[in-house]
């Protein structure tokens, strides 16, 4: 035998065995295989706040089949596994429980609400299954840093306390209360309400909650008016927004209501009607209006109504925003993807720029697991949002 061929035959073996290992460590984790990545969301499809999850769900469905259409990411295709919580933390639980254990998915994507997020995180964590950008804007979605949870947009905190300030002095408001859902989601948009109150030199002079699911808010409102409050900060929801807002018209109470962007929907004035006018809510991507300014927008919706027959809306944008920024992820990790390689390659991706929706530049590093804590201010006029003050316009 040739000293040349006994060479060619070392490297022939050599390539052999690394092969052998690449492929055993692409079956070690959970969820990748050699041509596809499957991925997960739980979402409310049947309780009271379907209309954001399966608008969520559709967006995320229309990235998906875009970047499978272009052969995946390194020879990978997405496959999205959808789960109904029906705004129900126990099926939250099990939901992530069929999931991770039986589906083995790589990542859990977009998760509606953050009693659901935190419980179903139970379950991923142990097994090492990412919580990749959920529906919660919650603080506890990226704090403390863990290397399997990443947030995208501001928290409730956060956007409170930036929009309070300006909005406060601008209305010469002389009294702020709050109405907040009786949960971990109402507790933290209270608290960033203290916190902006406090920047402008006030704090709230009372409260009043309800309880998740609750239907009539007339005592509530009530007691606001009783107060004498001509701010209310509300933590709600589709339907409570509306209902504690109609009731508030009904008996001639009128203060400023301003909530987080858990109530930047199109579903407020659809509901609602002429009295949501004046309404306020925290937000970052903007609502897709059929005939919005941009051009980029505009195609969108139209391959979004193409596909889905429905307009869409912002939480369409937001499911279209996870999926796309988890698919930079992976071009990022390159094609030796493990459930450690990847939260490395988002922490390294560098600053991605203002999307098409109008969010705000993203960035993730080792020591920050959230893309971005700016938020603007939109209120509702004619029963269209329009917005008021822009990322640049907070002091």
């Amino acid at each position: 035998m040739s000293k040349r061929f006994s060479n060619c035959t070392a490297a022939a073996v050599l390539t052999a065995v690394l092969g052998l290992a690449s492929a055993g460590s692409i079956a070690q984790t959970q969820g990748v295989s050699a041509n596809e990545v499957v991925i997960g969301t739980i979402s409310d499809l049947s309780g009271p706040i379907a209309g954001y999850g399966k608008d969520l769900r559709n967006g995320m469905l229309l990235r998906v089949d875009e970047i499978n259409a272009q052969g995946g990411v390194h020879g990978r295709k997405l496959k999205l596994l959808v789960e109904d919580n029906g705004y129900d933390p126990k099926r939250s639980v099990l939901a992530a429980q069929k999931l991770v254990n039986q589906d083995k998915v790589f990542a859990v994507i977009g998760t509606f609400g953050t009693v659901h997020t935190l419980a179903a995180m139970q379950v991923q964590a142990p097994k090492g299954v990412y919580n990749l950008f959920p529906m919660s804007l919650s603080r506890e979605m990226y704090e403390p840093v863990d290397h399997l949870k990443f947030a995208l947009l501001s928290p409730y905190f956060d956007q409170l306390e930036a929009v309070i300030p300006p909005l406060y002095k601008s209305t010469q408001a002389r009294k702020a209360c709050a109405i907040y859902q009786d949960d971990d989601f109402g507790y933290e948009v209270v608290q960033g309400a203290e916190a902006g109150l406090r920047k402008a030199g006030a704090q709230l002079a009372e409260k009043t909650s309800f309880k998740r699911g609750a239907t009539d808010f007339s005592s509530q409102v009530a007691r606001l008016k009783a107060a004498d409050c001509d701010f209310v900060v509300t933590a709600t929801l589709i339907r409570e927004t509306v209902s504690v807002i109609t009731e508030a018209r009904k008996i001639g109470f009128s203060p400023t209501f301003v909530s987080p962007s858990s109530a930047y929907t199109d579903l407020i004035p659809k509901l609602g009607g002429k009295a949501m006018d004046g309404f306020y809510a925290a937000m970052t991507a903007v609502h897709p209006y059929p005939d919005d300014a941009s051009e980029a927008v505009r195609n969108w919706t139209a391959r979004y109504q193409a596909k889905f027959t429905d307009l869409p809306t912002v939480f369409s944008t937001y499911g279209y925003t996870m999926i796309d920024l988890f698919a930079k992820g992976l071009q990022k990790n390159g094609p030796q993807l493990t459930g450690d390689s990847y939260g490395r390659a988002l922490e390294s991706i560098g600053e991605l720029p203002s999307d098409i929706f109008g969010n705000p530049p993203l960035l993730f590093t080792p020591t920050q697991h959230l893309g971005s804590n700016k938020a603007r201010l939109s209120q509702l006029q004619n029963g269209r949002w329009k917005i008021v003050l822009d990322y640049d316009q907070f002091k």
